[in-house]
């Protein structure tokens, strides 16, 4: 019992020259994707998830930085479309893709809105 348990921990054929058992040859691989979930599939879906929640909760007033770079309020919302109209200067108003939202810098007071105005 105690030779299974060495060959097992270090990976070796067992001590008689005979085929190595199918389940250690499997070991690593199954660690791999073990520590490929945890450290970087996991992560990365709660990451997605609040990205989602905070593009979500976006209204009037918020200041947003797009992935462009570009700093704007939130104007209006169209829900359908899935676009942001962002006012970038006095009388400038750019729309965009709710997803080209890169964050919210400041959540200001304002309506959430869900019909584009």
């Amino acid at each position: 019992m105690h030779h299974f348990f060495s060959s097992l921990l270090m990976f070796a054929p067992p001590a008689g020259g005979g085929t190595p058992n199918p389940f250690v040859q499997l070991v690593p691989l199954i660690l791999i994707f073990v520590v490929f979930y945890f450290f970087l599939i996991r992560p990365q879906q709660k990451k997605q998830k609040e990205r989602e929640k905070v593009l979500e909760s976006l209204k009037r007033g918020d200041r947003v930085v797009t992935i462009g770079g570009l700093h704007g309020t939130v104007a209006g919302i169209d829900s359908e479309k899935k676009t942001v109209l962002l006012q970038v200067g006095d009388n400038l108003k750019l729309k965009f893709d709710r997803s080209a939202v890169a964050n919210v810098e400041k959540q200001d007071a304002g309506d959430k809105l869900s019909t584009k105005e």
